[in-house]
Parts: structure tokens; C-alpha cells; sequence
């Protein structure tokens, strides 16, 4: 696979890295060269993961000590093979910069179906709200390394 797969939402501190961090684990675990990253569409650049975020990491064995944050991109939306947005919001910013074609909603890639699903977004809530949203990219993250795992040509729009 050529480029990263992009995972997307508001600020890059919360859902994306924790996304990143959790498809390159299981990636690594199949013996699986793929390449993952992670932005944002209101990113404040260099900001690192937020604290709920980093424990439940943690919690899972992922260390997000050394993200930090970035905005989306035209250039990072051209480079990747892949967007996956948190939300319908996300996909249609990705979209905007030219990622018509290769930008989903993260649960209907894993999917294979249009839910109009959302990951839920911890920003500003206890521990409690990011184990959910943790437990939500561990219900899709597995279908969407097995679709990559499997996929042979770069997937396109339903």
C-alpha cells in the first residue's frame, strides 16, 4: 500500500491519534505493512494527545506520548490512500481538499455499508466518555484492517 491511511476528527488530540495508534497496533500484530496518521480539521499544531486519551492508551498498551498534533491538509489529504473522518464533518472537510474518492466515515468503511455512524467525541468529559470511544475503535478498527489487509485496489466512493 502506498501512503498512510488518514484518520480524522476536530482537533487531532482525542479520537484520531488513539484511532492511529490502535490501527497500527493491530496492523503490526497480522504482520501487516501498512502506514497510518492522524490530523485534524481544527488542529492547533504540536498539541499532544489529550490526557484521557493518553491513559486509556495506556490502559490498552499504546503509548501517545510522542503525538502531536496536525492540521488537515490539502498535501496530507493528497498523500494518503485513505480518510477515515470520526464524523460526517470530518469526510466532508477531507472531501473539500481533494479527497473525493478515498474519504469515508470510519464506521461505514468498517462497515462496507453506509451507517452514517459517528465515534463518539470524549473532548471535555471524564475517563468514562474515552474508554467508550475507545471501546467504539475497538468494535471498528479490526474491519478496517481486514478490509486493507484484503482490499487490492484503493477503495472508491459507494
Amino acid at each position: 500500500m502506498r501512503g498512510p491511511v488518514l484518520f480524522v476528527c476536530t482537533g487531532n488530540t482525542c479520537r484520531s491519534p488513539l484511532a492511529e495508534a490502535m490501527a497500527r497496533h493491530l496492523a503490526a500484530a497480522r504482520g501487516l505493512d501498512l502506514s497510518f496518521g492522524s490530523a485534524g480539521t481544527s488542529a492547533a499544531l504540536g498539541s499532544p494527545a489529550s490526557d484521557g486519551s493518553m491513559l486509556v492508551g495506556l490502559e490498552r498498551k499504546l503509548d501517545l506520548s510522542t503525538h502531536r498534533a496536525r492540521p488537515l491538509t490539502r498535501d496530507l489529504v493528497s498523500e494518503a490512500v485513505l480518510v477515515l473522518g470520526m464524523a460526517s464533518h470530518h469526510v466532508a472537510q477531507a472531501q473539500s481538499l481533494g479527497g473525493e474518492g478515498k474519504s469515508f466515515l470510519l464506521a461505514d468503511y468498517a462497515a462496507a455499508a453506509t451507517t452514517g455512524r459517528s465515534v463518539s467525541d470524549p473532548f471535555g468529559a471524564g475517563l468514562d466518555a474515552y474508554r467508550q470511544m475507545a471501546d467504539e475503535l475497538d468494535e471498528l478498527l479490526p474491519h478496517v484492517v481486514r478490509r486493507l489487509a484484503n482490499d487490492t485496489v484503493p477503495p472508491r466512493e459507494r
